[in-house]
């Protein structure tokens, strides 16, 4: 978006009218040895056209890998509308919808979109979106303390099948608030949740459990289970899932006999792109009797005095709008761009074709591993069924691997061996729909080359 910055004729005429002199005298009461003295490190101001040269060469950095790394963030095919449309004015740059009368199309949109939301998760209710789905679990798990006060030992079952990355920020968000994450083991045949580690927390006013689903590992977990254990024990089941494989799997709020408490997850395979690593936005969901434990804002759909249908923001528990002893949350804006892509994404799929993305992707990642593991040395580590991604092991340590790969123009996976060492040299693989048959002969080809060569 350009910018355009006052001329000095503007600046002048601004401060005529207010009377200053200068721009320095309207901080001359900062002594001036607590005023900066000269930005360093800060290189000479360029031109429009040195800059965009600039990021021109910063983005060419990232190369043009054939991609097999999921890992949380995953290359999906966009339609070109997506980002048209995105990119309109009405969207790229509208702000926050507080005054409703002036905003009943972004706030059509959100409504619609916290409606998708809801109709993929099973939920009733969802927000306007988080930051992005590490933080979305960790709000949830501040969101499930609240929904839950009967359990009062702050106590949260987190499988090591959770995303690593996740438990890092969940760890960093919530550990000032009295939550504890208490880990659980997995099934190292399956590489799901280990049910008997479940019983250990028998009895002991668990607040919470997390489900991963597919997990880490692209493992599809024994959701049903966990989440008959949770209930039985007083627990409230907080899920968290990959949006896309919900257009084939049994969505949260199904799970069971009661269904998933929180669903919550990144939404980046909606619409946005692997731009060197985002933005991204996170998604959550939930039953309606938690509704006001929810952070961030919802939109609701209601009538004009005329009784004609309109849109506005109908909750919005945050420290901006009350007192923050009652705030729910410090989330003060949410992913809006981002959800527009979302929302015109899942529009112009619909259910056939997010269904038949994750339809595609799942093909893709049996036909991948089935290519990668007839190669001498290399095996897959779990049997359990998955989703669109899995964990092979090399006969070698799979940082050397996938520089090798990376010379030869290939994004091989995720090394496992740094956050899973017992796993070995576990790398973990992803095929999404845009891989074509071409791809995976190329990976496997160029893999079989590489160890042959050691």
């Amino acid at each position: 978006m350009p910018f355009i910055p006052h001329t000095e004729t503007d600046v002048a005429d601004m401060l005529a009218t207010i009377g200053a002199p200068s721009i320095d005298a309207l901080f001359g009461e900062i002594p001036a040895e607590l005023r900066c003295q000269g930005l360093s490190q800060v290189p000479p101001r360029a031109s429009e056209m040195e800059i965009s040269r600039l990021m021109r060469a910063r983005a060419a950095q990232d190369g043009q890998l054939l991609n097999f790394c999921g890992a949380g963030a995953y290359e999906h095919h966009i339609p070109a509308a997506v980002w048209e449309i995105t990119t309109r004015g009405e969207f790229y740059s509208a702000y926050t919808p507080y005054q409703a009368e002036a905003s009943q199309g972004t706030l059509q949109l959100l409504y619609e979109y916290q409606s998708m939301m809801c109709a993929l998760t099973g939920m009733d209710v969802s927000n306007a979106s988080m930051y992005d789905g590490a933080s979305a679990l960790a709000e949830a798990l501040l969101m499930a303390v609240r929904a839950n006060p009967s359990a009062t030992s702050g106590t949260v079952l987190m499988p090591l099948t959770v995303h690593p990355y996740y438990r890092e920020v969940v760890g960093a968000i919530t550990e000032a608030q009295g939550i504890k994450p208490v880990l659980l083991a997995y099934d190292a045949a399956t590489g799901r949740t280990s049910l008997q580690a479940l019983k250990a927390h028998e009895g002991q006013g668990v607040t919470a459990v997390v489900i991963a689903q597919p997990n880490f590992f692209g493992v599809l977990e024994d959701v049903d289970a966990i989440t008959d254990w949770a209930h039985a024990n007083g627990a409230l089941v907080v899920a968290v899932v990959n949006p896309v494989s919900l257009a084939i799997l049994k969505p949260p709020g199904e799970w069971s006999a009661k269904g998933a408490d929180i669903v919550c997850g990144e939404g980046q395979p909606l619409g946005a792109p692997l731009s060197s690593g985002g933005p991204y936005f996170g998604f959550l969901t939930a039953k309606q009797q938690f509704v006001r434990q929810m952070p961030g804002r919802i939109v609701g759909r209601t009538v004009d005095l005329d009784g004609k249908p309109g849109f506005t923001l109908t909750l919005q528990a945050r420290e901006q709008h009350i007192r923050r002893s009652k705030a729910t949350s410090n989330i003060c804006t949410n992913q809006g761009l981002l959800v527009t892509a979302a929302t015109i994404h899942m529009s112009l799929l619909g259910p056939e074709g997010l269904e038949s993305v994750a339809a595609h992707s799942m093909a893709n990642t049996a036909a991948l591993v089935a290519r990668l593991t007839a190669i001498d040395g290399v095996d897959a580590v779990f049997g359990a069924a998955g989703f669109h991604e899995a964990v092979i092991r090399l006969p070698q340590a799979p940082a050397n691997v996938l520089a090798k790969l990376a010379d030869a123009g290939i994004f091989g996976g995720f090394d496992l061996s740094t956050h899973y060492p017992e796993l070995g040299h576990a790398l973990l693989v992803c095929a999404t729909e845009t891989r074509t048959e071409g791809d995976l002969d190329r990976y496997a080809d160029t893999l079989r080359k590489l160890l042959a060569n050691h």
